[in-house]
């Protein structure tokens, strides 16, 4: 386990710092907990669970085996949701949704899911989500620091349209990679069909399989929720294939940092709009100034209104210069010795697919245009980086 990653696992939300004095006695467990540990895991909190960090091949292999081949994350700690119209009609439940997300979910086909965020009042992210049509109702992964207020948020605002079901009796895996399709194909023939943010159900003797090709990471790859009975058959089904193996937390960081993607909690959250984060292209037309069905969510306000004008602050990428990354919480400035920040880094790390360190900040708006030079205080000194485009590394989905 590298300085780095050490020092994220001790501090940084990415990998659960709770504040609370939680033992790790107290946190809960995963389907597949005692899996983990025969596979010699380390073992940290994660939003009130106890994860793997990384396994004995480390969190570079891990990292770089993942986009050469197929890894496979327990993500069971994540929450799952079902939205049930009680009139019987998934266009009600659909409607209802959009009273909390600047999303279109009406026109979100049965077969098909897509990304969202539920928003407060001032315009800032409460979580970003994945919704799913599954035919007569919605299906829900919400994050895991977020599930039980997500669920709340849900009860109080649709219970008089909508069963809001917490689903508790499955898990959730995510397999991703170049060859996931090969691999999840030799148990399941019917995912090589599949397309990018398509999702289904199949029987499988590990129980029913909700399938989505989808993840966090950049790559090709599913979602898979099982059946709790079947989830560690499944697991290990999927790492006997030559292709698989486990990932922790560590690489599941880094891999979704080189993809461009947000961590709630880090990189969004209750004061971020989705403008500011760079995530309007999650806000299609009709839900947008002059579109079928403009407004009507919380903050709908600001956020078109920072559509229109922009934004005062900007999600970039930066590219420090050196070997160090630039962590969460370094202040950014415009010049290497004066000056007030102009910004703050919320993600940093080392890319191993690109052979350097990466950040993720904001930054005001006139410091965000890709080559503007600015300066990370990092253990008193300023040192250099260049904002540069999100990605840092292309993603590779399967259209």
């Amino acid at each position: 386990m590298d300085r780095g990653i050490r020092q994220e696992a001790a501090r940084c939300p990415a990998f659960g710092r709770r504040g609370d004095g939680t033992a790790m006695d107290d946190l809960q467990k995963t389907q597949l907990h005692q899996m983990h540990l025969d596979l010699g895991a380390r073992m940290v909190p994660f939003a009130g669970y106890e994860m793997p960090v990384q396994y004995p091949a480390g969190v570079m292999k891990e990292h770089l085996h993942c986009r050469a081949a197929a890894g496979l994350f327990d993500v069971s700690h994540m929450g799952q949701v079902i939205l049930r119209p009680k009139s019987g009609d998934v266009s009600d439940a659909a409607l209802a949704l959009e009273g909390l997300v600047p999303v279109d979910v009406l026109g979100l086909a049965e077969g098909r899911q897509r990304y969202a965020l539920f928003t407060n009042d001032e315009g800032g992210i409460l979580d970003d989500l994945m919704v799913a049509n599954r035919g007569d109702h919605l299906f829900l992964v919400v994050n895991a620091a977020c599930k039980a207020a997500d669920i709340a948020h849900l009860r109080a605002n649709l219970s008089d349209s909508c069963e809001v079901e917490e689903i508790t009796d499955r898990a959730l895996l995510a397999l991703q990679g170049p060859l996931a399709e090969d691999a999840l194909a030799t148990l399941v023939p019917e995912v090589r069909g599949m397309r990018f943010m398509d999702v289904r159900t199949v029987d499988t003797l590990f129980g029913p399989l909700w399938i989505s090709r989808s993840g966090y990471t950049g790559e090709d790859g599913f979602e898979i929720s099982v059946p709790s009975g079947g989830a560690a058959e499944l697991a290990k089904a999927l790492l006997a294939i030559e292709a698989v193996a486990p990932i922790g937390l560590g690489a599941r960081d880094s891999l979704r940092l080189e993809a461009g993607l947000c961590l709630y909690g880090n990189d969004i959250d209750g004061t971020t709009t989705p403008v500011e984060a760079g995530l309007t292209w999650a806000i299609q037309k009709a839900r947008r100034a002059g579109g079928a069905r403009e407004g009507g969510f919380p903050g709908a306000d600001r956020i078109l209104g920072q559509m229109a004008d922009g934004a005062p602050r900007m999600r970039v990428g930066l590219l420090p210069k050196g070997r160090g990354p630039m962590r969460a919480g370094a202040d950014l400035y415009a010049d290497a010795e004066a000056g007030e920040p102009v910004g703050r880094v919320t993600s940093g790390a080392f890319g191993p697919s690109i052979d350097r360190p990466m950040s993720m900040a904001y930054v005001s708006a006139d410091k965000a245009a890709p080559g503007t030079q600015l300066f990370a205080e990092v253990r008193g000194k300023r040192l250099p980086a260049t904002v540069v485009d999100l990605p840092f590394r292309p993603a590779q989905f399967k259209r």
